[in-house]
């Protein structure tokens, strides 16, 4: 989406974080409160290897994570970024160890129910991205208990994508549209607009910021087609040390880009067409 941020510069007050320290009061004065992105997207990689790091097994990485994600929510929430979607699982995770997808599914039911004063005390209303159908019965009851408690809130909006693949979200949009069509007799061509009002996160802003912790240089089939137009921020910091610190300095970074969507900068360097290339 190209539209601008309404959000109003004198409502986001940084002292609302809270006690910081010297190098998140630095990054602080760098930013520009009234241009922050509308929509982050954070890929949370790297729990495996930190824990590898410290020689303890992969469980400890996946829960000092939630410590990180607590953290990166709360922060946003509190600069009032619209809407905040964390990649907690995909549906190619399941190829892991049962164990470790049964761990995980565990510690996302122990989350809900712990983070749920959080979430409530900073006004964040809750949505899940993904093939919920999908998931244990026990998880599906929390996330539906979640989306229910935080329905009224007029915050920040979480979304958690869990059993979720940016091909499949695809895949459903369109199968949704076909299923109206067939039922409509409806044979207009599809367009951008309402495949987008068919995703996941239909009635979201499309994500100004991509994060990705562990300095992997790839999407891993993360929100595909919502991303278009994304800044992306890599970060070789894995994601259990993905402090406030990183994410502010996500934030500048993200300040500095030249955002164009594909046109150019009216008096920039590239605004002039090259008379060899006019001519032809």
């Amino acid at each position: 989406m190209l539209t601008k941020s309404h959000r109003n510069p004198s409502e986001v007050d940084p002292r609302a974080l809270g006690p910081v320290t010297p190098e998140e009061a630095a990054l602080l004065t760098s930013l520009d409160l009234a241009r922050l992105p509308r929509h982050v997207a954070c890929i949370m990689d790297g729990n495996g290897r930190w824990a590898q790091r410290k020689h303890l097994p992969r469980a400890a990485g996946h829960r000092s994570g939630t410590q990180t994600a607590r953290s990166t929510i709360e922060t946003c929430a509190r600069l009032k970024i619209e809407a905040l979607s964390l990649y907690a699982f995909s549906v190619e995770n399941w190829r892991r160890p049962k164990t470790e997808t049964d761990f995980l599914m565990q510690l996302l039911r122990e989350y809900l129910r712990q983070e749920m004063p959080l979430i409530q005390r900073n006004n964040i209303r809750m949505r899940f991205l993904g093939r919920s159908r999908e998931l244990p019965a026990g998880v599906q009851h929390d996330m539906r208990d979640a989306e229910d408690k935080t329905a009224k809130n007029t915050g920040m909006v979480l979304c958690l994508a869990l059993n979720y693949g940016g091909r499949a979200e695809i895949v459903d949009a369109l199968n949704a549209i076909l299923a109206e069509r067939a039922a409509g007799g409806n044979r207009e061509a599809v367009s951008e607009e309402e495949l987008s009002r068919h995703l996941y996160t239909a009635g979201l802003p499309d994500p100004d910021l991509l994060i990705r912790s562990s300095g992997e240089m790839r999407l891993s089939n993360f929100l595909l087609w919502q991303i278009a137009y994304a800044e992306i921020f890599v970060t070789e910091t894995l994601w259990p040390d993905f402090t406030r610190a990183r994410l502010l300095e996500a934030f500048v970074e993200f300040q500095k880009r030249e955002r164009r969507y594909g046109g150019i900068r009216e008096g920039g360097p590239d605004a002039e067409v090259p008379a060899r290339v006019a001519g032809r």
